[in-house]
């Protein structure tokens, strides 16, 4: 099954506040913008992956990742994670109506082609799965078959909202780098712990005691 990826990204000037201990105020949007251009660059060479499709109404992140191949969606409902969500998922059905979808985090540097494989491979047998994030508490990855609803609860708690929604959670083992997302520096440190994206490395360069490197390699 080929799947198209839908990735929210929030303005840049807005995204990571929870990083505030780790990178100041000028240096944020720039490590928001690195950590979705990773994640949309691991996500573009993963064999189960038709398109992304990136929500953003960041001038910037657009530009960005438009060069990098993503199809960019306007935020136009302006109603926060899940509206944008859900409007980009509409217009990828009008276009694709039985296409396979699936809401990735824009906030995943380490993201690996091949695991993300793993993680959609296992996603096709269910209506509706997710995947939760390195914490337990939160989603990384929401999945939804041919021609069913997304219906995402992002959010606070959300392992536990889509859950309850009906979403089967994937509990796949050795698909760290799926569900590694950064909002805080000790989330940067596990991510960084686990290979980042070129993007990530230059952007988090000096901001902590270990210096980032780069992967190399999205696989």
């Amino acid at each position: 099954m080929q799947w198209t990826l839908v990735i929210p990204v929030k303005p840049l000037e807005r995204a990571k506040s929870r990083l505030s201990d780790t990178a100041s105020d000028g240096v944020r949007p720039g490590l928001a913008l690195a950590f979705a251009q990773d994640t949309v660059t691991a996500a573009l060479a993963c064999p189960a992956v038709r398109d992304v499709a990136v929500v953003t109404d960041d001038a910037l992140a657009g530009r960005e990742l438009a060069a990098l191949g993503a199809r960019i969606v306007p935020d136009e409902p302006g109603g926060g994670l899940n509206a944008a969500l859900a409007h980009a998922a509409a217009v990828v059905r009008s276009l694709h109506p039985e296409s396979a979808l699936a809401a990735l985090n824009a906030d995943l540097p380490a993201l690996r082609s091949l695991e993300l494989a793993r993680v959609l491979d296992a996603a096709a047998e269910f209506p509706r799965a997710f995947l939760a994030d390195a914490a337990g508490v939160g989603t990384t990855l929401l999945a939804a078959a041919q021609s069913r609803e997304l219906r995402p609860a992002f959010g606070v708690d959300s392992r536990f909202r889509h859950r309850t929604s009906g979403a089967v959670e994937l509990r796949l083992t050795d698909v760290d780098s799926v569900r590694q997302d950064v909002d805080t520096g000790e989330d940067l440190r596990a991510a960084l712990a686990l290979g980042v994206g070129p993007y990530t490395a230059a952007a988090s360069e000096g901001l902590l005691e270990t210096r980032p490197g780069a992967r190399g390699s999205t696989t």
